[in-house]
């Protein structure tokens, strides 16, 4: 029991840690503030992921270790580099795009992203909703500080093909997310592109889907697409996997659509018309491979395990369905908010 307290109480630390170096990183007035910031928040997320008891676990922790080092090498080199020659950051086109590729890789950003489906399948689902969501806070703020424009461009039109396309062929759930969230990527950079304020809400709103999909697969123990259909699930949570997934893939009368509307309304407004067409494009094959998953939950059921039903006295349940159905009404809200 205390060595439960122990373990439950170490954890506790290092993510009091993360959460505050990331805090460090974003309200520091220099870079290597926010550099310490950076150093401090990888160094409390490698104990959260390695597991001795799973190699995977230890697989994931040292490939992040060594991946996340190397670009804070480079972005600590640069900054230096770049105060010793110019004295002050003056906008040099070719350093401002080594620094950004430092950045985005660590955000796990195409086509620096080979690192991040692998460590993806190698930690628990809790793991994967802080590298999905809090990891990038950092990297996208200090990005929006100092950016090459035409770089970054080209960088989301690589996010959004890359996430659309890698995910495909994929049966693993936790790959399939690493896919989803580089899609995702993609409309961040844009959204930070245009404005903060807007990089802010598409974030909240994507933490808020994600962390429901993160919890659900969590709960019923889920790490590949056939798993969905040799169990006997409850139809009321087919339903949330559902709503859920198709408010993530941004289908209109969902929630997940407001964040990407006003994205693209922005792009069209500037005359990006080839960016917003790529965009709605690559949602469209996202939207494929989260159909798939739902018509293998909802369609296929073997009749050998008819006898099995997982059912759940979980109170955690019932804040699923709150936010499920605040998920499917709100678009008709946020529809007269817009307008």
């Amino acid at each position: 029991m205390f060595l439960i307290f122990l373990m439950n109480s170490n954890k506790m630390f290092f993510y009091f840690i993360l959460f505050f170096s990331t805090l460090i990183s974003i309200s520091s007035n220099s870079w290597f503030g926010c550099w310490i910031g950076l150093e401090i928040n990888l160094l409390s997320f490698i104990p959260l992921i390695s597991n001795p008891l799973n190699m995977l676990a230890s697989e994931a922790a040292l490939k992040y270790f060594l991946t996340q080092s190397i670009a804070s090498i480079n972005f600590l080199f640069l900054i230096i580099f770049n105060m010793i020659i110019f004295f002050n950051f003056k906008m040099n086109n070719i350093l401002s795009i080594m620094i950004n590729s430092s950045l985005l890789m660590k955000l796990g950003s195409a086509p620096f992203h080979f690192w991040f489906p692998n460590i993806m399948e190698g930690i628990s689902w809790m793991n994967n909703f802080i590298l999905m969501t809090w990891q990038k806070i950092t990297p996208m703020i200090l990005l929006s500080y100092y950016y090459h424009k035409n770089f970054l461009m080209l960088i989301l039109i690589f996010n959004v093909i890359i996430g659309a396309l890698g995910g495909l062929n994929q049966t693993s759930l936790r790959k399939l997310m690493a896919f989803s969230s580089i899609n995702n990527l993609g409309w961040l950079i844009s959204s930070i592109m245009i404005s903060e304020n807007l990089w802010l809400f598409y974030f909240i709103m994507y933490m808020f889907m994600i962390s429901i999909m993160c919890f659900l697969f969590n709960m019923l123990n889920m790490l590949f697409i056939n798993q969905l259909f040799t169990c006997n699930i409850n139809y009321s949570i087919k339903l949330f996997f559902l709503i859920n997934f198709l408010s993530l893939g941004g289908l209109p009368p969902f929630i997940g659509f407001f964040p990407k509307w006003i994205v693209i309304n922005f792009l069209l407004f500037n005359k990006m018309f080839i960016i917003s067409f790529l965009f709605i494009m690559m949602s469209l094959i996202m939207l494929f491979f989260y159909i798939r998953i739902i018509y293998s939950s909802l369609m296929f059921n073997y009749m050998k395990l008819k006898w099995i039903k997982i059912s759940f006295k979980n109170k955690f349940i019932n804040y699923i369905n709150f936010f499920s159905f605040l998920s499917l009404l709100s678009m008709i809200l946020s529809t007269f908010f817009f307008f």
